[in-house]
């Protein structure tokens, strides 16, 4: 019993050497959320309950994630984040401070966000409506995001679950991707796949159905739609709209065929939006959001395009319209695409 004591407890030392973050007591957080009462309750999901907190003597504000105790893939979550997002510093990810784990109840510690996730603007307050400057500078906030986790952390960072309800907002309106509890690394080089199927529905790439394969490229994906939901201010799918719109990057192509895609802007910002921006967000995030991986361009490229560094071809639309030509899985598909890709190098 002793030995095995010994060695539970040279475990959590070694992840705190090795992850970074700090270890907090259950008093700490116990007495932070008021004995965790659900007055203190800010949101719930799968794998359990986020609570505000104020930690005693330093009246620093903090979110305490309560992962539930009875989830074999809830502990797999607290492990992926503390190997993650623990030791990952950049100005727009969510900070974890720091874990506590007592018997079979698992917690992480995080910065709090006192504007609460992106969903709730978008959706769940009315009086809270995002303006265009905002809505550019909070797509450009994650892009840059994913930017540090796939090209310039030590490893290869996916996500995998990209969505408004993941990106927090912080006291001067600049978003934070958080939530790492699917995330998987890899090291430069090596090929980022992962064989776990994951994501939310209406952002999943559909090559993951296919092939079950996750890569940066579903990252990618789930951006594009994520840049198509902020702009036009609506779900991914919405089967209460009309028949023509309950597929968002449907409908967003379909306006852009017959030349009114910017139709498909939110109607609450009325015409109080950059035109030649909010075009770019809307090809750009088709484009990211291609049912073929290799037709999407790099995370990079996402930022050179959205910073004005680089432009989109004018006829970038070849590639996006290509969608419904394009078939992986016949030798004529895959080389109509390459022979577009080539046209574009800037993309990969």
């Amino acid at each position: 019993m002793i030995s095995r004591r010994r060695k539970f407890i040279r475990v959590l030392e070694d992840w705190e050497v090795l992850y970074g973050p700090h270890r907090f007591s259950y008093k700490d957080l116990f007495i932070a959320t008021q004995g965790f009462r659900d007055r203190q309750l800010l949101g719930k999901g799968g794998f359990g309950r986020v609570y505000r907190g104020i930690l005693p003597f330093s009246n620093v504000q903090i979110a305490v994630k309560r992962i539930s105790h009875d989830s074999s893939q809830g502990m797999r979550e607290f492990v992926a984040e503390i190997a993650t997002i623990g030791r990952l510093r950049h100005p727009n990810l969510v900070r974890l401070l720091g874990y506590c784990r007592r018997k079979n109840e698992l917690f992480l510690v995080y910065d709090y966000m006192p504007n609460g996730s992106l969903d709730k603007f978008l959706y769940r307050v009315p009086n809270c409506m995002l303006d265009w400057k905002q809505r550019f500078k909070i797509i450009k906030d994650v892009a840059s995001a994913l930017f540090y986790l796939h090209q310039q952390w030590v490893q290869v960072i996916i996500h995998r679950d990209i969505k408004p309800a993941n990106v927090l907002i912080d006291n001067e309106m600049n978003a934070r991707l958080g939530d790492f509890g699917l995330a998987r690394l890899c090291d430069h080089g090596n090929d980022p796949q992962t064989s776990h199927v994951a994501g939310t529905p209406g952002y999943i790439d559909p090559e993951i159905v296919q092939r079950g394969k996750s890569t940066t490229c579903t990252d990618i994906y789930a951006f594009g739609v994520f840049m198509l939901e902020v702009t036009c201010g609506r779900k991914p799918v919405d089967p209460r709209t009309s028949p023509e719109k309950v597929v968002l990057i449907d409908w967003v192509m379909n306006c852009w065929d017959r030349g009114a895609i910017l139709e498909t802007v939110d109607c609450r910002l009325g015409n109080d939006y950059v035109s030649h921006e909010a075009e770019l967000v809307l090809k750009l995030g088709l484009l990211c959001s291609h049912p073929v991986a290799a037709a999407r361009p790099n995370i990079s490229s996402v930022v050179q395009f959205l910073d004005g560094a680089a432009q989109l071809p004018e006829n970038v639309s070849s590639i996006i319209k290509s969608r419904d030509s394009s078939d992986g899985s016949s030798q004529g598909g895959v080389g109509k695409m390459n022979s577009l890709l080539e046209m574009f190098p800037l993309l990969h």
